[in-house]
């Protein structure tokens, strides 16, 4: 039914639908739906101890014998530089003081571990059928052994340059995230974010220059983004925003709120959250402190100053210190289960292209 079938082929799923791993915001009830659906469903690992991710493994192998993805972070660890620490808690100390906390109390860890030797035990434990990378590719010993166990390697792309280093990499399909997705940019060769580039102009020039297959990401919430998506050569989609819609997605009350009533014009790429940039819906620590602060530390330092603040202000329902992830398509979503969504979504592009 499809015309293109190489990412069918190579990860061995039903339909060119993958589900974005988004770290916090899915667990195994997400991966189990959509890969029993037919599509990939992806599991994020950057915020989860070893003990959780093979709880969470364990628990999707019980439930799915379809092939899954499973996605880790490939950023350097950060060396804390005091003084920088010292200057961001300085700017927020105003938001301490205002919800009664302490400006000098100890700043809470804020922790997304890089690919290691322990994540990589877990592959080579569970053998996933699919491993997939954000900000590059591991150490190639540790991407060797990833490979030896079987699993097709994924990883994301924001320009030309990064797919082709990708591809010369090892990675066997290219993720070309444009510049409206949700959630932290892939970004690894450059940290300007100025030039990054949109979906529609970023997949056909990286079809054209890798020979392995490429995924759509970024605005792909609906069939026509699909349709587009084929038409400019992908192979399959990468969807995130539409499926923090679905029960599954483990995103706090005040997050889905937010999403539920997002507009176009209503994200930007922020670093205040993480000391990366990735893309949110705007809320109040973001018009005030950023969205871009040259002073916020290095990834994934930034968040853990503002922890106290979230915990003090989200159980009054607000929004206005956590970080509401979402890609500019949030409108064009629907609330349905993520089994569901993955086979609607497949069965009203199927419709258009015919």
């Amino acid at each position: 039914m499809w015309k293109d079938r190489r990412i069918l082929d190579l990860l061995g799923i039903e339909l060119p639908i993958i589900q974005a791993p988004m770290a916090g915001a899915n667990l195994s009830d997400m991966v189990i739906a959509v890969s029993e659906a037919g599509g990939l469903g992806s599991l994020p690992c950057a915020l989860l101890s070893l003990d959780k991710a093979r709880e969470e493994l364990t628990r999707i192998r019980k439930n799915t014998s379809k092939p899954i993805n499973v996605n880790f972070f490939c950023h350097r660890a950060p060396v804390g530089d005091a003084g920088q620490d010292a200057a961001w808690k300085d700017r927020l100390k105003d938001y301490y003081l205002e919800f009664g906390l302490d400006p000098e109390m100890p700043t809470p860890p804020s922790t997304r571990a890089p690919f290691d030797e322990g994540y990589l035990s877990l592959v080579e434990e569970f053998r996933p059928d699919v491993v997939s990378f954000h900000f590059g590719l591991p150490q190639p010993g540790l991407l060797k052994r990833v490979k030896d166990t079987g699993a097709k390697v994924l990883s994301s792309a924001t320009t030309v340059d990064e797919a082709r280093w990708l591809e010369d990499g090892g990675s066997d399909a290219i993720i070309a995230q444009g510049f409206e997705a949700g959630g932290h940019r892939g970004i690894f060769l450059s940290d300007d974010i100025s030039s990054q580039v949109g979906t529609m102009a970023l997949v056909p020039q990286v079809v054209d220059a890798v020979k392995v297959p490429v995924i759509a990401a970024g605005g792909i919430a609906d069939a026509r983004g699909i349709v587009a998506a084929f038409a400019l050569g992908a192979s399959a989609v990468q969807i995130g925003t539409a499926y923090l819609f679905t029960p599954e997605a483990t995103i706090a009350s005040p997050h889905r709120q937010a999403l539920k009533s997002a507009k176009d014009d209503q994200t930007a790429l922020t670093n205040v959250f993480t000391g990366r940039p990735a893309r949110g819906i705007v809320n109040r620590i973001m018009r005030e402190v950023g969205p871009m602060s040259p002073i916020a530390p290095q990834f994934p330092l930034a968040g853990g100053a503002l922890v106290p603040l979230r915990q003090k202000t989200e159980p009054l329902g607000s929004s206005d210190f956590m970080s509401l992830w979402s890609g500019q398509a949030a409108r064009l979503a629907r609330e349905l289960p993520a089994g569901e969504l993955t086979k609607a979504l497949a069965q009203e592009a199927l419709s258009k292209l015919r």
